[in-house]
């Protein structure tokens, strides 16, 4: 997994690191390649060799991503590229465990954990989605053939002692009753009262349950009143368990099967073989009542997918509420701030009702806890860990045994150290500080901490982001950084999470240059993938990608994902829409191109340009570029960064391909020298905006941007960048504002998209007259202002300008641009009346629509004391011109229906 962060003091330096996220997945990939070309297991190979293994893979898939992030056109400093096991950092984790144990925030206990029996290992709360279950549901588990029963409530019955019948209790888990060490009931609940302090007993191993009395978890108005109690695999059992001072049995091996405490009959079993066989049991004894549907809660790994066992195992925790009682205060106090803001109230959720943080995992991938078990002489070695007062917490052995000296001396010992690793959210949670050298006093250090942003996906806005802000505050005094922008999450186009296991996983790599369906298949099958769920991969490959992929590039590809982000949380990848950005690459390059043309070979452009004496449309396209700049600086100020692909490509596709361009045309077709002057306006003008619209583009595109932006004709004399990535980004300039013309273009484009929509689409290249009814000597000033720029973009032959005294000529249809112009086109017998009049029938009633709600809003009460007189004069304004549409409408289907 990648980290980067942007450092403060620099505007572009972002520093990649290489972490060993994900350490479970990471060692059972090794694990299962081992057995699959060798047929060796680590324990085989022993320790030093399996992480050598696991080194080589990392070396060679942390190279990839590394490589995707290059061929991404990432911008960092690859100087500081840094691993989190490598020493500096190793060295830093020590440190960190060493001073938080020191104030008592590290401790080690003997509790229950989140147990996962795929990778054999405890897992953190944060670890564990959670599946609701509303009713009987067959679930997949990794190890089991068939789907496992899970939501239904099985009941069963316990003999009591002394002939006093039985008592009855249901579970979820029935396979845990082979753990139960007590039965609890409400000390209120008269139908137990004669029980008290009696025992029922065990139908399998002859063990005497004690009847307890707990008012704290039972509910005598739920099923019978009685609960059985599993101290070693339940955690509110554990609770009670504590309580009442009851024998904790553990039953589950490591893997998820019965152990000798679950008794001969069952020993050696698969927990949820286990399960139908104690039903079976249970049965043969006469001690099974039913099975019921029942909502349930099913905890499941993230990493394995795996049913999340409870077990009590001795593990190292960090004590987390002073930590993230800090972190909670400085996103109120907003010295950290979070985007999109909406997460902060899912911050503030988890971390006030944080619970201790179990940091040690049963694996040898990873930073190894830096404690030893002090064994004493004649003590036995196979009690590693049973004493937790034993454990000395040191920077290395040297260390640990001048502590254990001080702590027995005179005595003989021996050191062993715990064989666990720490979660590998311990040491990325302190890489806001390890990769600027802590715990050393640098110059980096200095300079940089805290940083200034954090990028990082919103699914780990509690496994690293509050880790590193808990742990940055208490060990480098201050928050790690002041903003966190978290990314959505990218799915596949039917908004599925990527998975191997469904064959929706994409390489970006594999946008990017392409490839065919037969090595995408080729892929798949070099996984790690089960048979079963290599069939279900490759027919998600084959239905979603049939004919491959087509190569998009690396812009395509960023423009999309940039794009996409004003989805929320989730981005629905659809291939499609990166090659939609490709072909419109294609359309900048082509634009380029025609540019170049225009600007001819000796072209040198000014120093500075003079607006005032451009003719119209140059002044428009600057204005238009004026905003397109000040939208999209605002926008990437406030991380709204789709927002700003949305103002780029408007400008560049409808304004300045679609307009612009098609505008100047005529001016470059006609040599006469009355355009010289015009002719070398559009050409500043058309320089300028290909210069400051790459620019504007080249944080999004970095490749083509580049490449084009090389072609430009550099101004004479000028002190140009030697590259665009390092140009100043465009800014607004005050003199190129002009709303007024912009105004005047919005009605004019409006006009030429209505003459386009009359054309029928029979008509490719035939023009026909146009006609467009003034009501007003306004409209009628700009459209007579504009009247060869309305025939040049909506292709007409002609276009006649209408008083409202005038007749509009037969065989016209028509559209209504707003209540001062309407336009007409002449299709001189190709007219179709019910065709037109349905047109007209479509806009009547979305004006009407609008009308109304605008005349409900206006009417409601407290309309007129409430809304300013600002905003209600702009209403009556639109009620009005919504009348005066509906009037036009009329009027032209009069004369339709004539």
């Amino acid at each position: 997994m990648i980290r980067w962060r942007r450092m403060s003091g620099y505007n572009a330096l972002w520093v990649p690191g290489v972490d060993h996220a994900g350490i479970a997945t990471q060692q059972v990939v090794v694990e299962k390649k081992l057995m699959r070309e060798r047929k060796l297991t680590r324990h085989d190979i022993g320790r030093d060799k399996f992480i050598s293994e696991v080194l080589k893979w990392k070396d060679q898939y942390g190279g990839t991503i590394l490589g995707q992030l290059r061929r991404l056109g990432a911008s960092l400093d690859w100087s500081r590229e840094c691993f989190t096991m490598d020493d500096q950092r190793s060295k830093a984790v020590t440190e960190a465990f060493v001073r938080l144990h020191k104030d008592g925030l590290i401790y080690r206990d003997y509790r229950l954990v989140n147990w996962d029996c795929t990778l054999l290992t405890a897992i953190s709360d944060i670890e564990v989605d959670h599946l609701e279950l509303k009713e009987e549901t067959m679930l997949k588990v990794p190890g089991y053939s068939s789907p496992v029963q899970f939501g239904v409530l099985i009941s069963f019955a316990y003999p009591l002692e002394e002939g006093l019948g039985e008592i009855i209790v249901a579970t979820t888990r029935i396979e845990t009753m082979l753990g139960d060490t007590a039965i609890a009931v409400h000390p209120e609940d008269k139908r137990y009262k004669h029980l008290h302090g009696k025992h029922a007993i065990h139908p399998f191993n002859g063990r005497k349950l004690k009847i307890i009395c707990d008012a704290v978890l039972v509910d005598p108005t739920f099923g019978t009143g009685a609960v059985k109690i599993t101290p070693a695999h339940d955690p509110n059992d554990f609770e009670v368990g504590k309580r009442h001072n009851l024998e904790f049995i553990n039953i589950f091996t490591d893997d998820g099967k019965i152990n000798s405490n679950g008794g001969a009959q069952f020993e050696g079993m698969a927990r949820f073989a286990a399960r139908v066989a104690v039903i079976d049991a249970l049965k043969e004894k006469g001690l099974y009542k039913d099975t019921k549907k029942n909502e349930m809660n099913l905890g499941i790994c993230s990493r394995s997918n795996d049913v999340v066992e409870p077990m009590i195992k001795p593990q190292w925790f960090v004590n987390c509420h002073t930590m993230a009682k800090a972190g909670l205060d400085a996103v109120r106090s907003k010295k950290i701030e979070i985007i999109p803001q909406q997460y902060e109230q899912d911050w503030y959720r988890w971390l006030e009702n944080i619970r201790d943080w179990c940091v040690s995992r049963q694996l040898w991938w990873g930073h190894r806890v830096p404690a030893w078990y002090v064994t004493l002489e004649d003590e036995q070695l196979n009690d590693l860990g049973s004493n937790n007062d034993r454990w000395i917490v040191a920077r290395n052995e040297c260390d640990a045994m001048l502590e254990a000296q001080k702590k027995y001396p005179g005595k003989k010992f021996q050191l062993n150290q715990d064989p666990d690793v720490l979660d590998t959210w311990f040491s990325s949670g302190l890489f806001p500080l390890t990769v600027l050298g802590w715990p050393d006093d640098t110059a980096d250090l200095r300079a940089f901490y805290p940083t200034s942003v954090l990028e990082t996906g919103l699914d780990i806005l509690f496994f690293w982001v509050a880790r590193m802000v808990m742990m940055g505050m208490q060990l480098g005094g201050d928050v790690p950084f002041q903003k966190v922008y978290l990314h959505p999450m990218i799915r596949d186009a039917h908004g599925r999470k990527m998975s191997k296991s469904l064959g929706n996983v994409v390489d970006p790599l594999e946008v990017i240059n392409g490839t065919t369906l037969e090595d995408l298949l080729k892929r798949l099958e070099e996984g790690n993938l089960d048979p079963n769920e290599l069939s279900v991969a490759r027919e998600g490959k084959k239905k979603d990608f049939p004919d491959g992929i087509a190569e998009c590039g690396t812009d395509a590809l960023r423009f999309a994902l940039i794009s996409y982000t004003s989805q929320s949380d989730k981005i629905n990848l659809d291939i499609k829409r990166v090659v939609g950005y490709r072909q419109w690459c294609n359309k900048l390059w082509n634009a380029i191109r025609f540019a170049m043309g225009k600007l001819g070979d000796h072209y040198a452009p000014p120093a500075t340009i003079v607006v005032s004496s451009m003719p119209p449309v140059c002044k428009w396209i600057l204005s238009v570029l004026n905003k397109a700049i000040g939208k999209t600086v605002t926008s990437l100020e406030a991380y709204k960064f789709a927002d700003a692909t949305s103002a780029i490509y408007s400008w560049w596709q409808y304004q300045l391909c679609d307009v612009f361009i098609e505008a100047v045309k005529p001016y470059f077709f006609n040599d006469s020298q009355e355009f010289d002057s015009a002719r070398a306006a559009c050409r500043d003008a058309l320089w300028v905006c290909l210069d400051n619209g790459l620019r504007l583009l080249h944080p999004f595109m970095p490749y083509v941007t580049e490449e084009l932006w090389q072609r430009l004709p550099q101004p004479k004399d000028s002190c140009r960048k030697t590259s665009i990535m390092i140009s100043e980004y465009p800014s607004v300039v005050k003199e190129w504002a002009d709303d007024k013309l912009e105004s005047e273009f919005g009605i004019i484009l409006d006009t030429v998209n209505k003459l386009r929509s009359l054309k029928p689409p029979t008509d490719t290249n035939e023009r026909r007259p146009a006609f467009a009814l003034c009501r007003g000597e306004d409209i009628a000033a700009t459209v007579q202002c504009y009247q060869s720029l309305v025939v040049s973009l909506s292709s007409v032959s002609s276009l006649k300008i209408l008083a409202e005294s005038d007749e509009t000529p037969p065989d016209c249809s028509t559209a209504v641009v707003n209540k001062d112009l309407s336009v007409y086109l002449q299709l001189q017998g190709a007219l179709n009346a019910e065709v037109e009049l349905e047109k007209l029938r479509k806009k009547r009633d979305e004006i009407q629509k609008l009308q109304h709600a605008l005349s409900q809003k206006m009417e409601a009460s407290g309309y007129r004391e409430k809304a300013p007189p600002s905003v209600q004069e702009e209403d009556m304004r639109k009620l009005t011109a919504f009348f005066e549409q509906l009037r036009v409408i009329g009027e032209a289907e009069k004369k339709l229906d004539a």
